[in-house]
C-alpha cells in the first residue's frame, strides 16, 4: 500500500472542496465538543507509576514494574484508578499535568470490580465528576483520555458502542453494566476517565480485546461512583461467601423437566472448603445449587450476584439437587 503525504495548503484545499457546508459545520461542532471535554478534563487525569512487590524470576527477585492512568475525583486528593493498576503495588506516584509528583497511598481497592482509589497529600485540585451512566444512549460521543504506552494526557474520541456488556475480572467474577466504545485505548489508559461531550465521566477505562479493532471496555460510571464511595468511607466492599468450590454444570433431562425449569443450568459443588460458613453445614460434595432464597441459581455468577453485602450473617434457603432428589439446605454465608 503508497501512502502520500499533502502538505498544509493542499489538505486545507481539499477540505474546503470535498465538504459541503453543512458537513463542515457538523464537523467543527463535533471538533468543539471533544476539544472542550478534553480541555476541561485532562487537567484532573493523572499519570500513576507503581513499583509492584518483588516477584521471583529464577533465583532472584526482582521488584515489577508498571504504570497507568487515574482522574482526581476530589480536590483533597482522592484519585480513581483500576485495581489491576495498583494492587500489589509497594510503591505508587503520581504526575499530575502540571509536572508536580507525588507518593501516594492506596486508600482502597476492589478486584471484583477491577477499582481501586489512592489518595496524594494535596488540595485545590482540580476534579472530575461522575456522571449517570443509565443516561447513556449507544452512538453518543465517548472521549477517553490517558497515558498510552507513556505518551501523557493522550486524548481519543469514539462513541458508545454498546451498553450492558458484561466483563470478567481478574478476580474472577463477573463486572455487569460495563460499557462498550471504540474510543482507542492502550496499555497505559487502564484507570483513566470516559467522559461525555460535557466533561463528565460517565466510565473507568479498564480493558481492550486486543486481537480486535475498537473493542474497548469501561466501568460504568453509577457502578464506579458506588465502589468508590464505598472504598473512600471503608476502605473495602464487604461481600458474602460459602467457602465452595463449584463448577457450572448442565442439569439432567429428567431433572429440568420435573423443575419446569427454562434455565437447564446449576453449580455442581466440587469441594466444601474447611473452616468456611459451608463447612460442616449440609452442603456437600456432589450437591448442584439450582436456587437461593427462591432466586434461580443457574451459574456461578448468578451466586456472586446474590452474595453482596446484605447476606452476610443472614440464614439463607438453598435449594440443591442430591442424589436425584431435590432437597432445602440451610447455610449463613460469611463475609469474604
Amino acid at each position: 500500500m503508497k501512502w502520500k503525504f499533502v502538505n498544509q495548503e493542499e489538505s486545507a484545499n481539499f477540505a474546503s472542496s470535498s465538504l459541503p457546508e453543512d458537513e463542515g459545520q457538523l464537523l467543527d461542532a463535533y471538533s468543539r465538543a471533544v476539544v472542550h471535554a478534553a480541555e476541561a478534563v485532562s487537567p484532573s487525569v493523572v499519570n500513576i507509576r507503581v513499583k509492584a512487590k518483588a516477584s521471583r524470576m529464577g533465583r532472584r527477585r526482582r521488584p515489577g514494574e508498571g504504570g497507568g492512568s487515574g482522574f482526581v475525583l476530589t480536590p483533597d486528593g482522592f484519585i480513581v484508578t483500576n485495581s489491576h493498576v495498583v494492587s500489589q503495588a509497594e510503591e505508587i506516584r503520581v504526575s499530575l499535568p502540571d509536572g508536580r509528583s507525588y507518593s501516594a497511598t492506596l486508600v482502597g481497592d476492589d478486584p471484583s470490580t477491577d477499582l481501586a482509589v489512592i489518595r496524594i497529600a494535596e488540595d485545590k485540585l482540580p476534579a472530575v465528576a461522575f456522571g449517570n451512566s443509565r443516561e447513556l444512549r449507544v452512538g453518543q460521543l465517548a472521549i477517553a483520555i490517558g497515558n498510552p504506552y507513556g505518551f501523557e494526557y493522550t486524548v481519543t474520541a469514539g462513541v458508545v458502542s454498546a451498553l450492558g456488556r458484561s466483563l470478567r475480572s481478574q478476580a474472577g467474577r463477573l463486572i455487569d453494566d460495563v460499557i462498550q466504545t471504540d474510543a482507542a485505548l492502550n496499555p497505559g489508559n487502564s484507570g483513566g476517565p470516559l467522559v461525555n461531550s460535557r466533561g463528565q465521566v460517565i466510565g473507568v477505562n479498564t480493558a481492550v480485546i486486543l486481537p480486535a479493532q475498537g473493542i474497548c471496555f469501561a466501568i460504568a460510571a453509577n457502578t464506579a461512583s458506588y465502589i468508590v464511595s464505598r472504598l473512600i468511607t471503608q476502605g473495602r466492599i464487604r461481600r458474602a461467601f460459602l467457602g465452595i468450590a463449584g463448577e457450572n454444570v448442565r442439569l439432567p433431562g429428567r431433572i429440568a423437566q420435573l423443575l419446569n425449569r427454562s434455565r437447564k443450568m446449576g453449580v455442581l459443588i466440587r469441594s466444601v472448603e474447611a473452616d468456611t460458613p459451608a463447612h460442616n453445614q449440609a452442603l456437600q460434595a456432589g450437591d448442584v445449587i439450582i436456587s437461593y432464597n427462591e432466586l434461580t441459581v443457574a451459574g456461578i455468577d448468578d451466586l456472586h450476584r446474590l452474595l453482596d453485602e446484605s447476606q452476610i450473617g443472614k440464614k439463607a434457603t438453598l435449594g440443591v439437587i442430591r442424589a436425584g432428589k431435590l432437597e432445602k439446605v440451610e447455610v449463613v454465608p460469611g463475609e469474604m
